[in-house]
């Protein structure tokens, strides 16, 4: 009989919010950890719940920064986490908290899924958190994935049209601290494909997939950042990583989950 005694898998963490549709969040990060065959930990930045009665609006309740804090202090002294993963922060009080933490310790890698708009905030506190976004938490990334409007907002360019457009983006969004970037065309960057460009240090790969429909899936966005996380966290290099999402997240969108909601959810995992 096999030993069955105690390891260490490998180790994702995330830092995110929870999504209460299940779609998204901290619930498709940790499911497609699992998927991938890493030990998924999270620790808890916010509360997201669509409003069914209010055209689906985003109720958004922060955690206090103490209990970040101290789930942050619980989660690393228990498993000595190397790679981690950035989701939704949502308030500049979360965004304090979350950089101090990153930087109490070493990481091999920080992969900022760099959401800047909650839908559930006014304009001007959103702005205060996109800025606190990108002065404290971008220059602790390793690995960005923003999509297209984050790709456009942090390169500060008014349209991204062409897959060099998309490139020159990236190269300005790695300009700003990261080492590598995955600027993700999706459904909105004009074409048949779903174009990925990842700039890593001065290399440059463009990957795509046939576009499924024109639709956005909601948790595409965390599925992917999640799987590039999972596959570091197993010893993958950047752009194997990359290529493993981008294969995770495509055959999530086809797998996706309709509801009583009006947008559908990717599902990681369903052909096995």
């Amino acid at each position: 009989m096999p030993h069955h005694g105690p390891h260490t898998p490998p180790l994702a963490y995330v830092i995110a919010g929870s999504e209460a549709t299940g779609g998204a969040g901290i619930q498709a990060d940790l499911k497609t950890f699992q998927e991938l065959g890493a030990y998924g930990v999270g620790t808890l930045t916010c509360i997201v719940s669509f409003d069914p009665r209010n055209d689906w609006g985003h109720r958004f309740v922060p955690v206090d920064p103490q209990v970040i804090a101290d789930q942050f202090e619980a989660a690393t002294v228990t498993h000595e986490p190397s790679v981690v993963k950035i989701g939704m922060l949502g308030t500049p009080a979360t965004i304090d908290v979350v950089a101090a933490s990153l930087r109490s310790r070493t990481w091999e890698h920080v992969v900022l899924d760099p959401v800047l708009i909650c839908k559930g905030q006014e304009p001007g506190a959103a702005l205060d958190t996109d800025t606190a976004l990108r002065a404290q938490v971008l220059p602790l990334a390793t690995v960005v994935t923003p999509n297209l409007f984050e790709t456009r907002t942090l390169a500060g360019v008014e349209s991204i049209e062409t897959v060099d457009e998309l490139v020159e983006a990236a190269r300005a969004v790695q300009a700003l601290g990261p080492r590598a970037v995955v600027a993700k065309g999706g459904v909105e960057l004009p074409g048949p494909d779903a174009v990925d460009v990842l700039v890593d240090g001065d290399d440059v790969h463009v990957l795509r997939t046939p576009k499924i429909g024109e639709e956005r899936v909601s948790g595409a966005g965390c599925t992917f950042a999640a799987a590039i996380t999972a596959e570091l966290a197993k010893g993958a290099s950047v752009l194997d990583a990359t290529r493993v999402a981008k294969d995770v997240v495509t055959a999530a969108i086809e797998d996706r989950v309709a509801s009583n909601a009006p947008f559908d959810a990717v599902r990681v995992g369903a052909r096995r």
